[in-house]
């Protein structure tokens, strides 16, 4: 009875800690809430200038779904990869500033650290499912209003979000410095996006390039967003297989990110 009950302590106090970050992390944007009408730029103009273009030109085959439809969750993704990659810049600022050598000497686990921030990066995240969703209503996509799917949708942002702002934390403790973090994150970011689903469908992509895309994390968070968000929208590789696939590699990021984490120091 007692070794339960000392695990379930142990589980409180590391969600506890786990959220303390997160939240300490997400009070920062009370101070600049600009940086979220800011973040609304680069989707409205993929969906308002690319998706409107490509699908007067009707030289990408979507099946049933229109092209505005097809790319509405595959930019909403892309929001998510961008916002998330360079938020391992924040630790480079953290440590000049002397505050993860705060955090190393506290009790909290190294996991809860990264962990924390990358539910932070979730959060955030949020924004833009709020800011796609109403660029989609304006311009006509039909959209899934099933309160369970809106929920999923949520959850794959959120993990998606954790996923990879955990790996650009990866990348700023091996790199260290803000300039090889920003040119490292740039070389990243488009690559990931176009070696996806999100602007095409995996089926016109050369046969390597196929392999490539099918063990990018991306694809199985636009995979699972089409699926939720549109009506008539199918995911190939299955809902609940996209969010398996998110959770584990966000785990095993953020079990080499705790790893890492100290390095960033050093």
């Amino acid at each position: 009875m007692d070794k339960v009950k000392n695990a379930v302590n142990l589980v409180v106090s590391f969600s506890n800690k786990t959220l303390g970050i997160a939240e300490m992390e997400v009070r920062k944007l009370r101070h600049d809430p600009t940086e979220l009408i800011t973040r609304a730029v680069q989707p409205a103009l993929w969906l308002l200038i690319f998706g409107e273009v490509f699908t007067r030109l009707n030289i990408i085959s979507t099946g049933n779904l229109s092209y505005l439809s097809f790319i509405t969750p595959g930019i909403l993704a892309q929001s998510v990869l961008f916002i998330a990659i360079f938020y391992g810049i924040a630790v480079i600022w953290e440590r000049d500033l002397g505050i993860i050598h705060k955090f190393l000497v506290s009790p909290t686990p190294r996991q809860a650290l990264v962990l924390g921030k990358a539910l932070s990066a979730g959060i955030r995240a949020l924004s833009q499912v709020v800011i796609i969703y109403i660029l989609a209503v304006l311009i006509g996509v039909g959209i899934n209003w099933n309160p369970i799917n809106l929920a999923l949708v949520v959850v794959v942002a959120i993990l998606a979000s954790a996923l990879f702002s955990t790996f650009s934390l990866i990348i700023a403790c091996l790199v260290k410095t803000r300039e090889r973090f920003m040119g490292i994150g740039q070389i990243l970011t488009m690559p990931m996006f176009f070696a996806s689903n999100a602007i095409y469908p995996i089926s016109m992509m050369p046969r390597w390039l196929q392999i490539v895309a099918q063990v990018n994390p991306l694809t199985y968070a636009v995979d699972a967003l089409r699926g939720l968000m549109i009506t008539g929208g199918v995911s190939p590789y299955g809902v609940g297989y996209d969010l398996l696939v998110l959770f584990v590699v966000m785990i095993a990021l953020v079990l080499i990110g705790a790893k890492l984490y100290p390095r960033v120091v050093i």
